[in-house]
């Protein structure tokens, strides 16, 4: 066997590299059509109407920024660390146990989004179950899918993710319809845009504001890199799923929020459901509004899944390189960090006892905590790319606008944690990050031999 094919059979240190060009692609859908999307999006219209459409292009485009310096990285280094791989390589040791843990902090916490997320969609039909009884199913067949082989993971996530894709652009093809008149029902118009306080009904500082709670909906999309050690030809299939970030971005993104903004009065939302499924419903078409609750569930299910893929491939790597216990580096005969699996899906139960104990309350605790764990993530890949160039001047895929665009997202950055200490649902989360981060730095300090 040749160094070229040997390459392709195994990944650093036992994962094997089984993950297919059209399964990488879906496992960058599945992990950003979610709750963020589906639910988390009727906060973001509160603050700014339909002027929320202009914040999604402007967060849209950085995160294409990143996404690009990400898979710049990614494609001269295709490793299951990713971002935590480059901060330690690019920016220092310490900036690689701060991002590798910051990011398996993230895909804990979003995985106990979804699972709570899972009760509140199901309410649309049965009410009386109790969240921590669908929080406990959905994490056990999770669980079941991640501890098969990678491919089998990648496989499910393929068509769990193709299913969301395809009913959300037939959703999104049913709104351009209703809005034209195309069918027997008289044209909706596009008169909500522009009516119930104009289309910037609270101002630019309702656009300002909205930034907070649309970073979250784009959070899980960088879990895209711990799959690079795990995938067939990276030099190939990293790029193409990169690139197709920007038409993601536009179709699901911007074609959906058009959709809910054009429906229905923005000033009628309700930010404990669903506006996709709110506003199907409010337009009379009820068989539509369940088949998108389905659909809303298998994407939550699908969300979870790659954070649970994404959390037990960072927490190896942490091991691997001595800023883990070394217990969570070994990976089974299939490939599979079965050990790290196992803990993280443990965490990730905690949150069952929370529905049990807390239930309502529990997702929007979660929320304001994740924005400031994404910022942390979305900052190092920033400026590790900036490093990674410096040494790396000839690569094949090259992130544009170097190095403009990198100062751009440093600006983001800020503008969006200043944003959150004025916003009092935001705060907490903010004053959990600064926390997060000392606590970090003191585990770092007191224990300098796992420095890698």
């Amino acid at each position: 066997m040749s160094g070229d094919e040997q390459h392709q059979v195994t990944s650093d240190g036992g994962l094997q590299r089984k993950v297919k060009n059209r399964q990488l692609q879906m496992i960058a859908f599945g992990s950003c059509i979610g709750t963020g999307l589906f639910l988390g999006s009727a906060e973001s219209i509160s603050y700014a109407g339909p002027a929320v459409l202009l914040t999604f292009l402007i967060v849209g485009f950085i995160v294409y920024l990143l996404m690009r310096m990400l898979g710049e990285m990614a494609v001269a280094h295709p490793v299951s660390g990713s971002f935590a791989a480059y901060a330690r390589e690019f920016i220092g040791p310490r900036a690689g146990f701060i991002t590798g843990w910051n990011w398996w902090f993230t895909t804990i916490v979003v995985g106990m989004i979804e699972l709570t997320a899972m009760g509140t969609f199901l309410d649309f039909w049965f009410p009386d179950i109790p969240h921590w009884l669908t929080a406990l199913v959905t994490l056990v067949v999770v669980m079941l899918v991640n501890a098969a082989r990678v491919s089998v993971f990648a496989e499910a996530e393929y068509w769990l993710s193709l299913f969301k894709v395809i009913a959300l652009i037939l959703m999104i093809i049913l709104g351009v319809v209703l809005v034209l008149g195309l069918g027997p029902e008289p044209a909706v118009g596009f008169g909500n845009l522009f009516v119930h306080g104009g289309f910037f009904p609270n101002g630019a500082s309702g656009v300002l504001f909205s930034l907070v709670a649309v970073t979250f909906t784009f959070g899980g999309i960088m879990s895209i890199g711990t799959a690079a050690g795990e995938t067939e030809h990276p030099e190939k299939t990293i790029p193409r799923a990169v690139n197709s970030v920007i038409w993601r971005i536009l179709v699901f993104y911007i074609g959906g929020m058009s959709v809910i903004l054009l429906l229905a009065p923005w000033d009628e939302q309700d930010i404990s459901a669903s506006p996709f499924v709110r506003v199907l419903s409010s337009v009379g078409i009820d068989s539509a509004a369940h088949l998108l609750n389905l659909v809303i569930l298998v994407a939550v299910a699908s969300v979870c899944n790659t954070m649970t893929y994404s959390g037990s491939r960072m927490l190896r790597d942490l091991a691997r390189n001595g800023q883990a216990s070394s217990f969570f580096a070994a990976t089974t005969k299939k490939g599979l960090p079965l050990r790290a699996l196992l803990f993280n899906g443990s965490l990730m139960g905690i949150v069952v006892f929370m529905n049990y104990f807390f239930e309502g309350r529990v997702f929007a605790i979660l929320l304001a905590i994740i924005v400031g764990s994404e910022l942390i993530t979305w900052a190092a890949v920033c400026f590790a790319h900036l490093n990674f160039r410096k040494t790396h001047p000839d690569v094949s895929f090259r992130a544009p606008w170097y190095p403009v665009a990198n100062w751009i997202c440093a600006g983001f950055f800020i503008l969006v944690l200043v944003l959150m200490a004025f916003l009092p649902d935001y705060r907490t989360g903010l004053f959990a990050l600064i926390g997060w981060v000392i606590a970090l730095s003191i585990i770092w300090a007191l224990k300098p031999k796992s420095r890698a």
